[in-house]
């Protein structure tokens, strides 16, 4: 992997010198598996993106392996289309506060596995969680990281002792640093954000998007940006039956990819779980079904290039009774949760 930096043709006296301690204090840390906003508070929510930048000796990342350190609880991960998300729940030293309620027990390890992200290419695995601990301003948490690939792993595992500069670990785990002043986090989160956009191309697509045949009404279809070389991107809306009579979707179709599937995601005793509904997806009447990640979903197999946020992806939705429908899905950023914010409409 490289990293060019282009260089203005004057610098100020020193600051060459500077320049070059950046890039490299940079390129060190993009080659390790670090925290996208490394701050936050005690007693808040926090979202920990794991920014993957590489596989293991040119070979694809198969497994990424995630420890949950004490006091960090309510984790809930996100899938990822291509992967098996499973969890290992297991019991606190101690019991927490959460909505009034004592939690004892949680997610101790995440594991998304059975995915191949190249050596080449960049991803980012994440989960929300709450910040009960005891934690202290100043204070690091790590979350200790396996990454397994094609051939051999990287533990990321390692963890600095009082006073030692992290960047002298050879496989330093992520980490994250308690802080008292919450403008900091802010700060923080907003630099990442600036980072998606810059990286995406443009500004969050829209959640209001309206499409209509029969007794149907389809709205905000949305799909994720896709890092370069992945073959599969998940398509999500919501689909609301206005008439007197059931009405099924049978399937859909695009031009950007070979084929679409209609999944439904599900949890297993802690292992999650995708299957295909070969038969379709019915819509009851007066009901409005949401495709969504985690639940119900579609699947746009061996994509043919790559989505990029502020793109539209155009298909064709087949149902039973409705017949057929042209909706385009906004393409919205890598990890996006949502249909974002309105860009235009479609009646």
């Amino acid at each position: 992997m490289s990293i060019n930096f282009r260089s203005p043709k004057r610098l100020l006296p020193g600051a060459g010198l500077a320049a070059s301690a950046f890039i490299i204090s940079q390129s060190a840390a993009f080659a390790h598996v670090t925290l996208a906003t490394g701050e936050a508070r005690t007693g808040s929510y926090y979202k920990a993106v794991f920014q993957v930048p590489h596989g293991c000796d040119g070979t694809a990342t198969q497994t990424i392996r995630i420890q949950i350190p004490e006091g960090v609880i309510g984790v809930k991960p996100m899938p990822k289309a291509g992967w098996t998300l499973s969890i290992t729940r297991g019991a606190y030293t101690k019991s927490y506060q959460s909505h009034g309620k004592a939690v004892t027990e949680g997610p101790k390890e995440i594991v998304w596995s059975g995915g191949s992200l190249s050596d080449d290419n960049y991803d980012e695995f994440m989960f929300t969680s709450f910040l009960a601990g005891d934690f202290r301003p100043g204070q690091t948490i790590s979350f200790p990281t396996v990454q397994q690939c094609a051939k051999g792993e990287v533990r990321w595992e390692q963890i600095a002792s009082d006073g030692q500069d992290p960047h002298s670990l050879k496989s330093p785990a992520p980490t994250l640093r308690i802080v008292a002043d919450t403008t900091m986090v802010a700060q923080a989160q907003m630099d990442h954000s600036k980072m998606d956009h810059a990286q995406m191309g443009g500004a969050a697509q829209t959640g209001t998007d309206i499409f209509r045949t029969g007794d149907l009404v389809v709205a905000s279809p949305w799909t994720r940006a896709t890092p370069g070389g992945a073959k599969i991107a998940g398509g999500y809306l919501k689909i609301t039956n206005n008439g007197k009579s059931p009405d099924r979707l049978a399937g859909a179709a695009t031009a950007s990819a070979d084929c679409v599937e209609i999944h439904e995601m599900s949890m297993t005793d802690g292992v999650m779980k995708m299957r295909q509904l070969t038969d379709g997806l019915i819509i009851k009447p007066g009901e409005t079904v949401e495709l969504k990640p985690g639940g119900f979903h579609m699947m746009f197999m061996d994509i043919k290039q790559q989505l990029k946020q502020g793109d539209t992806l155009k298909a064709t939705l087949t149902f039973e009774k409705a017949g057929k429908l042209d909706v385009s899905f906004n393409v919205n950023a890598i990890g996006a949760s949502g249909a974002g914010a309105p860009a235009h409409k479609h009646h």
